[in-house]
């Protein structure tokens, strides 16, 4: 079966022991492009939150560092292949158990700016964990996500009562 990529939103309070839950529609997708239980994760190179994806981009990623480099050079550009690799490939590969489990490092939660949640969005080849306060800052581009983590929270808050 062939991977489809992240879609969709959820939202995972914080646990205990600084464990985070991957929500099942994530999860399904993790175990899909990783061959078993490893989620990578990063901070997004311009938003103030991370980046969540399976081992299967690994390929990609040498796909899109060729490209870059080919650019550059068509473009009379330098091109540090040397540290752009260091940036694509600088994310944590973390186990999680089967409900989902994963302890988040301390440095990729100071990196997003991780607090007492994470909000979810599918981004096709990746998808974002945000902090719903900065999302909240985000520009009208992202309205959707927006209304939808409010929503979420509202449910998390009233389900907390």
């Amino acid at each position: 079966m062939q991977f489809g990529g992240y879609s969709g939103q959820a939202y995972s309070p914080a646990g205990d022991k600084g464990r985070y839950v991957l929500p099942p529609l994530f999860r399904k997708a993790v175990k899909e492009s990783s061959d078993g239980r490893t989620l990578c994760l990063m901070k997004h190179p311009t938003w103030n939150c991370l980046v969540g994806f399976g081992t299967s981009r690994k390929g990609e990623l040498d796909a899109q560092l060729d490209r870059e480099e080919e650019t550059h050079i068509r473009l009379g550009k330098e091109f540090d292949r040397d540290t752009r690799a260091s940036q694509l490939f600088g994310f944590q590969e973390l186990p999680f158990d089967d409900s989902g489990r994963f302890v988040m490092p301390d440095h990729l939660k100071l990196l997003g700016k991780i607090e007492d949640g994470l909000y979810f969005q599918g981004g096709g080849r990746f998808f974002t964990l945000w902090n719903p306060d900065e999302l909240a800052e985000m520009g009208d581009d992202w309205a959707g996500a927006k209304a939808a983590c409010a929503s979420f929270l509202a449910d998390a808050k009233a389900k907390g009562k």
